[in-house]
C-alpha cells in the first residue's frame, strides 16, 4: 500500500476515488481526449417575455457577484447543482482586497470579520541553495468560505435575489431579446446568462471547440494537526532542485484546524506527464523534509488535490450574444496563479460596475460583451514565467537553474523594494516595476538572464515582447484616459459604455488597480 493510499483511505469519504476520478479527467486532458459538449444553441425568434435580468450558472464564486448585483436592483438568479455552500479549507487573501466586498455594499465590516478565520505573519519567500525573504501582510487572512457564503447568500435572498439549489445547468438558448436557460427541469428566461461554472465549464468547453491547454499548474496538498511550528506562511518556496522534469514548488499557511501546505508546479500538457496520484506521493514523500516533522505525527484532516488549465488564447470570448463568463470560465486569471478566489475577487468591481452599466445601455450583443473580458497585457506578459518556471518533458536542463533565476529575480526585487516585491506576489505585473527588476537583473547578473533564452525558447521570447510594449502602452494610456474622462459625460450611453471597459482595459491590464 502506498502513502497515498494509506493516508486517503482513513480520511472520511472516499477521497481516494476522488482522486482517481479527477486523475481520469487529467489524463483524458493530456490526451487530448475531451469531448465538446453541444449545450448553447441559436434561434432568431424573439422570447418576448423575460423572468430575470440575469442568471448566474455556477454558485459557489457567482454568488458574489449575483450579490453584488442584486443589492443594484437587478434581478437576479443563481443556479447552482449542488447545495451552494462553502468547502472546509479556507481561501487565502490579503486583507486590502477583502475590501471590496464592504465596497460594493455586499459585506458590513463586522460581517466580513467575521468570516475571517485565521491571520498570521510574516510569509517567506526562499528558493533551494539561493534566496531568503520574509514579509507581511501578504495571503495572509484565511477566510472560512463556509461562513463567507452562507453570510453572502442570506442577504442576496434578502434583497430579493433567488437561488435555485440541486439546479445543474443543461443547455441555453440565445434569442434576440434574452437566453432561455434550462436547469434540471426548470427552465428561466434571462436578459443576460453568466458562466461561473469554472474551467470545466460545458459552455466555455464548447466556445474553446475542444482546444488543449497550453500549460496547466498541479497543485495537491492536505491540512493536517501535529505540526511543531504554525505561526508564519510560506508564498513561494522550493528545497529541492528539478526532479521528474518538474521544478517542485511550495506554499503553506496556518489554518483554523491544523496547517495547510500545497505541493504545486507548473507543466505543459505533454501526454506523459504523471498522474494527480503520482504528485500526491511525492508531496507525501518530501513533506517531512519540508516541514522537518514526520508523517507519523500528523493527523491529516483533508488531502486536496486538482489542476488548473491556461491558455495562451485568454481571456475567452465568446461567440455567442447575451454570455459572459467570468473568474475562471473566462480564463482571465494569470497563468502563475491559481486562479479561483483570488481571481475573482481582483475583478469584482470591474465586472459588477461594467455588467451594471451593460444592463442599464443594453450593450448585451457579443462585441459589447467582450469589452468586460479585455486583452491584459501584464496577464499575457506571466505567460514567459510560467515557461521559465516549468521544464519541458524532454529538455535537459542544469539541476538547479529555475531555482538560480528565481532566486536572481527576486534578489533583484527585494533590493528595489516593497513597490516593486509587494504587487508582484500579489500576481499583479507593472510596467515600471518590470523595468526596474529586468534592468537590475541584467546588470547584476547577466548569465543568468542569457541562459532562460534557450530554456523558453526565441519565439517565446519574441511574443513576450510584444505583450511587454503594451503593457508600457497601457500604463501611459490609463492616466489619458482619466484626465480625458469628464468629457465623455455627454456622450450617448453606448458610447461611454464603450468607453469606460477602454479605462477598465488600460487600469487593470497594467495593473494600476493595486495602485488604487
Amino acid at each position: 500500500m502506498t502513502k497515498t493510499e494509506r493516508i486517503l483511505s482513513q480520511l472520511p469519504g472516499d477521497v481516494l476515488g476522488g482522486l482517481r476520478k479527477a486523475d481520469q479527467i487529467w489524463q483524458a486532458l493530456l490526451k487530448g481526449d475531451t469531448s465538446v459538449p453541444l449545450v448553447v444553441k441559436e434561434s432568431q425568434t424573439p422570447l418576448e417575455g423575460l423572468d430575470y435580468d440575469l442568471v448566474i450558472s455556477g454558485g459557489t464564486l457567482g454568488i458574489l457577484i449575483g450579490a453584488a448585483l442584486q443589492q443594484r436592483g437587478w434581478q437576479v438568479a443563481v443556479i447552482e447543482r449542488g447545495i451552494l455552500q462553502g468547502r472546509e479549507q479556507e481561501w487565502n487573501i490579503s486583507r486590502q482586497e477583502l475590501e471590496v466586498f464592504i465596497e460594493l455594499g455586499v459585506l458590513s465590516e463586522v460581517e466580513l470579520e467575521q468570516a475571517i478565520a485565521t491571520e498570521f505573519n510574516p510569509s517567506r519567500v526562499g528558493f533551494h541553495q539561493g534566496l531568503e525573504v520574509w514579509v507581511k501582510d501578504i495571503l495572509n487572512i484565511g477566510v472560512d468560505p463556509v461562513i463567507l457564503l452562507d453570510t453572502i447568500k442570506s442577504k442576496f435572498l434578502d434583497a430579493g435575489g433567488q437561488l435555485l439549489e440541486k439546479m445543474p445547468f443543461s443547455s441555453a438558448v440565445v434569442h434576440p431579446d434574452g437566453v432561455d436557460v434550462e436547469a434540471g427541469n426548470t427552465r428561466l428566461k434571462t436578459r443576460l446568462l453568466i458562466d461561473a461554472m469554472g474551467h470545466f465549464s460545458p459552455i466555455a468547453k464548447q466556445a474553446r471547440g475542444g482546444q488543449k491547454p497550453e500549460g496547466a499548474c498541479v497543485v495537491v496538498g492536505g491540512c493536517a494537526q501535529g505540526y511543531p511550528q504554525n505561526e508564519t506562511g510560506d508564498l513561494l518556496l522550493s528545497f529541492t532542485p528539478i526532479q521528474n522534469q518538474c521544478q517542485y514548488f511550495w506554499e503553506a499557511f496556518p489554518a483554523k484546524d491544523g496547517r495547510t501546505t500545497y505541493l504545486f508546479t507548473y507543466l505543459d500538457t505533454h501526454p506523459q506527464r504523471p498522474s494527480l496520484e503520482f504528485f500526491v506521493e511525492e508531496y507525501l514523500r518530501l513533506l517531512p523534509q519540508y516541514q522537518n516533522v514526520e508523517l507519523s505525527q500528523l493527523d491529516f484532516q483533508r488531502m486536496l488535490f486538482g489542476f488548473f488549465p491556461s491558455y495562451r488564447k485568454s481571456p475567452l470570448h465568446m461567440p455567442w450574444s447575451r454570455i459572459l463568463p467570468i473568474g475562471d470560465s473566462s480564463g482571465i486569471q494569470s497563468p502563475v496563479s491559481f486562479g479561483g478566489f483570488g481571481a475573482m475577487i481582483r475583478h469584482l468591481k470591474r465586472l459588477t460596475l461594467g455588467i451594471d452599466e451593460a444592463l442599464q445601455t443594453d450593450c448585451l450583443s457579443r462585441n459589447d460583451l467582450t469589452l468586460l473580458q479585455p486583452y491584459q497585457p501584464n496577464i499575457a506578459a506571466t505567460w514567459l514565467f510560467q515557461r521559465a518556471m516549468s521544464v519541458g518533458i524532454e529538455q535537459q536542463l542544469p539541476p538547479n537553474q529555475i531555482n538560480h533565476l528565481l532566486s536572481g529575480v527576486f534578489d533583484s526585487m527585494d533590493k528595489l523594494g516593497d513597490d516593486v516585491l509587494r504587487p508582484f506576489l500579489q500576481d499583479v505585473v507593472q510596467f515600471r516595476a518590470l523595468t526596474q527588476t529586468l534592468a537590475l537583473t541584467t546588470l547584476t547578473k547577466p548569465g543568468l538572464v542569457a541562459s532562460v533564452i534557450p530554456q523558453v525558447g526565441l519565439q517565446s521570447l519574441l511574443d513576450w515582447m510584444v505583450h511587454y510594449i503594451n503593457l508600457g502602452i497601457y500604463s501611459g494610456l490609463y492616466p489619458l484616459g482619466k484626465l480625458a474622462t469628464p468629457m465623455v459625460k455627454d456622450f450617448p450611453p453606448t458610447q461611454q459604455y464603450t468607453y469606460h471597459r477602454w479605462i477598465d482595459a488600460w487600469k487593470y491590464g497594467s495593473g494600476r488597480d493595486y495602485d488604487e
